[in-house]
């Protein structure tokens, strides 16, 4: 065989994990004729693109790693609605149905945690995803919005399925801050799928919302088509320093 020249087609036809195959042994031992073995290359190569997107979705992604459903722990006070399952939230159904899931509760009780395993089983299923803790994404809006760069800001969002928008209420927002925040939301209503968490219940959002009427017509979007949890109980967090310091 030519080496330099299947290089060449190779690369004309976008295969690029093909020749790193053909050098390993059990591509050749696993097969009985050509058209298996040609059968068997061209499904490695669609396996090792769908690993490179992945890997690409993850990063874009900008999901804490470590925060994936291996390592969460479920618990009782994990209260979710009366017409949704742990099984249904975990096929991600929510998300081709672009609805909102919404988790309410103290801090520490598991909110942002199940929320980026959400995002990472997303990723995984080759759904493009977002994170942003809330009060650095209207920091970005406010400061797109200076500059005259909003609308290009806005289209790095248009591929995106999910966006989870973590710690709402932690940080209130200038007028201006949350009049942009609510007209990206509302941008998405319909039209993508969010995850939020918040350690306020949306009777206190008027805390971190100046505007009343903007403050209710943000929660209307957000929990139409939404599936609520309530996390109560104790601080995982608190907890483990106590037992730490006994």
């Amino acid at each position: 065989m030519d080496q330099l020249r299947f290089e060449t087609v190779c690369k004309q036809l976008r295969l690029p994990h093909i020749l790193q195959m053909l050098t390993t042994q059990d591509l050749e031992m696993t097969v009985e004729t050509k058209e298996d073995w040609l059968m068997c290359l061209l499904e490695k190569e669609l396996a090792c693109r769908e690993k490179v997107k992945i890997t690409r979705l993850l990063k874009q992604s900008k999901l804490p790693i470590n925060r994936t459903l291996d390592n969460y722990e479920w618990h009782e006070h994990i209260c979710l609605p009366s017409v949704t399952t742990k099984e249904e939230l975990l096929s991600l159904s929510f998300i081709r149905q672009k609805e909102n899931a919404v988790f309410v509760g103290t801090p520490g009780t598991g909110k942002t945690h199940l929320a980026c395993a959400l995002g990472q089983l997303a990723t995984q299923s080759g759904i493009e995803t977002r994170f942003w803790r809330v009060s650095e994404l209207v920091g970005e809006l406010e400061w797109q919005w200076k500059n005259n760069t909003l609308e290009v800001f806005k289209h790095r969002f248009d591929k995106v399925k999910l966006v989870i928008l973590d710690e709402m209420g932690y940080v209130p927002f200038t007028k201006e801050g949350a009049e942009l925040l609510f007209q990206l939301i509302s941008d998405w209503y319909e039209t993508k799928s969010v995850i939020l968490t918040s350690n306020l219940e949306f009777s206190q959002w008027n805390k971190i919302f100046i505007d009343p009427r903007l403050t209710a017509a943000l929660v209307d979007r957000l929990i139409h088509h939404a599936h609520i949890l309530s996390f109560t109980g104790e601080s995982f967090r608190l907890k483990n320093a106590l037992s730490k310091s006994n």
